[in-house]
């Protein structure tokens, strides 16, 4: 499992539940990892290996297989903007078979896998888990416990290494639409709070109701100009979402941006935004809110 952010603290429970032997791949040492739902904290007996680690060549003791194969299977959990950073992990951990499943966020998972040079086949994914990591290998998951992956050989196999843990892998014939319908899901709730540092409450307000709809009305038209087969429908479905949830909780942008970090923007905005110019469409207001975002967010490291 490669970040320890709330993603990868979820899914490196689930491989643990599953019965996996899971080593979580971290840039500096953390002092294990604890997962937290209801209040009821829960250490994930995980091995943890370092930047330094890998640095040392400490893959036959820290982590990887004991024999010094290769990993069967990688978990890329950072942030897109971090993808860059998992490349010496996948040089040192990877071998043709490993599988490298690719956990983030927006609709081009295989195309910023490419740059990592995998030896082996990748295999994008969808999550529809809220966490939120507290402090460095404490993660709260608040709600949700579905993943979705093209329907395929890849996706089946991941389904079943998952298997008896609390997550659900569902494979998906069309997986650009799912993979839009999921980026729908982030398009207005997480720019909107990220920007007025405010939680899913702020989408109750009438005139931020309006721009929520119109970012989102931006994005359907983009994706099925892509050829992702989405509808008003899905607008209608998104806001519904917005709705039912509790008014507290925030979004990851917004824990980003509190926190000082890099925001996801132009793995979110930015793909509405890149997608509407490649086929001539307009789409001023997720291009507002890119821009906005590009100016308050810290550069990546």
């Amino acid at each position: 499992m490669i970040g320890a952010g709330a993603i990868g603290g979820v899914l490196a429970e689930a491989a643990c539940d599953a019965g996996h032997d899971v080593t979580l791949c971290v840039r500096t040492q953390i002092p294990g990892l604890v997962v937290a739902r209801d209040g009821r904290p829960r250490n994930v007996p995980v091995r943890i290996l370092t930047e330094d680690d890998l640095a040392g060549g400490a893959k036959e003791t820290s982590g990887g297989r004991a024999d010094g194969a290769p990993a069967d299977w990688i978990l890329l959990a950072t942030k897109a903007h971090q993808t860059a950073s998992a490349r010496p992990w996948i040089e040192r951990l990877a071998g043709p078979g490993t599988v490298l499943v690719v956990v983030q966020n927006g609709v081009d998972h295989e195309a910023r896998a490419v740059t990592l040079a995998p030896p082996g086949p990748v295999l994008p994914a969808l999550i529809y888990v809220a966490a939120q990591r507290s402090t460095p290998g404490r993660v709260l998951h608040q709600w949700g416990r579905r993943v979705v992956v093209p329907r395929g050989e890849h996706g089946a196999a991941l389904a079943a290494l998952l298997a008896g843990s609390g997550l659900q892998v569902d494979q998906e014939a069309d997986f650009q639409t799912a993979a839009w319908r999921k980026l729908l899901s982030n398009v207005a709730a997480n720019p909107i709070t990220a920007l007025t540092t405010r939680t899913v409450s702020v989408l109750g307000d009438p005139d931020v109701r309006a721009l929520a709809e119109g970012l989102l009305a931006e994005a359907v038209a983009a994706a099925g100009a892509e050829g992702a087969r989405l509808s008003p429908a899905d607008i209608t479905a998104t806001l519904d979402l917005y709705d039912g949830l509790s008014p507290d909780i925030g979004t990851s942008m917004l824990e980003d941006r509190r926190a000082g970090r890099p925001t996801e923007h132009d793995l979110i905005s930015g793909a509405v935004v890149r997608a509407a110019t490649r086929h001539g469409l307009d789409a001023p207001l997720n291009r507002a809110v890119l821009a906005l975002l590009a100016a308050a967010s810290p550069p990546a490291a």
